[in-house]
């Protein structure tokens, strides 16, 4: 079972490299800059999402051209392919590049910290982790859902390759497997995480504040990060400290008005409202200043990414171990 989660995480590096070479970089207006955006229905885009639809991206001269992926893999190959500008994804995908020593993306901020947003979800007949063994548990291999299972599995003494059978299901497949009952538990994030919980008989067994170095860092197994495409950011300073600027202005409309921007998100994630607002009000959602204490000189951010990392090669998530500093530049805060 190692071989075949390492064999996709090379996959992944693998597709992100071979999109370097095969496509060309997309054509940028000179004002307002054009910046290709990867997102997701995710809690981590909700802030460039809220700043381009509130105008907060156009306020600043910037337009903000949205594109979905379904994976954090897919997007960091279209960022390394040139045809993604600024980015936001779950860490793991960005550790598994820096550990193949890719340069070509640089992280810029963490827009947010989580813990409730994510989780595995089981029969009410699973009672405990240790209940799990010899159970079928869907998740996306490479994912910080599956980081997060195989963590809270090993604190418990259960071998993932033998007491359990690990299923690779893509985010969006989740649901329907749950509900088919081809599976008996689901490492989700919201907004499936949400809709799995939400069906009668189902019960969430842990989340991320059982991760490892949630206690210790408030880290969760892939905290959220933004990025730009290392060409992108050189070339284009300016532009990029102004959509950190818009990024902070939509936290703080999070923040102070979770009713308001939940009305925006909805027709991004298609939960209820009352659904919206929890994820929005369970969520911290940083300032510019707490991004300097988190990421500078180096913050506890950087830190606890750092020992992601190594916590990443012990699982044989990677097979080198990257010096996360190495892609932090905090010149755009």
């Amino acid at each position: 079972m190692n071989q075949n989660r390492r064999k996709v995480m090379k996959q992944a590096i693998t597709l992100a490299a071979a999109g370097s070479l095969g496509f060309p970089l997309m054509s940028r207006a000179a004002a307002p800059t054009v910046i290709n955006y990867g997102g997701s229905a995710w809690l981590g885009h909700y802030s460039a999402y809220i700043a381009m639809k509130t105008g907060l991206m156009a306020k600043y001269g910037i337009d903000l051209r949205w594109q979905a992926f379904s994976t954090s893999s897919a997007r960091m190959a279209a960022v390394m392919a040139g045809n993604v500008d600024i980015a936001g994804t779950g860490v793991v995908s960005a550790l598994a590049l820096m550990a193949s020593g890719a340069k070509q993306f640089q992280l810029i901020a963490t827009p947010n910290n989580f813990g409730r947003a994510e989780g595995l979800l089981a029969r009410e007949s699973i009672k405990s982790v240790a209940d799990l063994k010899g159970k079928k548990i869907g998740v996306t291999y490479a994912s910080s859902a599956h980081v997060l299972l195989l963590d809270v599995l090993s604190q418990a003494g259960i071998n993932p390759d033998k007491d359990v059978s690990i299923i690779n299901l893509p985010a969006t497949e989740l649901l329907t497997a749950y509900k088919a009952n081809q599976i008996d538990a689901a490492g989700a994030w919201t907004p499936t995480f949400d809709r799995i919980r939400a069906l009668p008989g189902t019960r969430m067994l842990f989340d991320d504040s059982s991760f490892s170095l949630y206690k210790s860092y408030k880290m969760s197994p892939g905290p959220d990060v933004l990025l730009t495409r290392t060409g992108f950011g050189k070339e284009n300073p300016a532009a990029v400290k102004a959509f950190m600027q818009a990024i902070f202005e939509a936290n703080a409309l999070l923040t102070q008005k979770p009713e308001e921007a939940a009305k925006i998100l909805l027709e991004l994630t298609s939960l209820s409202m009352e659904e919206q607002l929890g994820v929005i009000r369970q969520t911290e959602w940083f300032t510019l200043a707490d991004q300097k204490a988190l990421m500078s000189d180096p913050g506890n951010f950087v830190v606890g990414l750092q020992k992601l990392a190594e916590m990443l090669l012990k699982l044989k998530q990677i097979d080198s171990m990257p010096q996360v500093r190495q892609w932090v530049n905090t010149t755009y805060l």
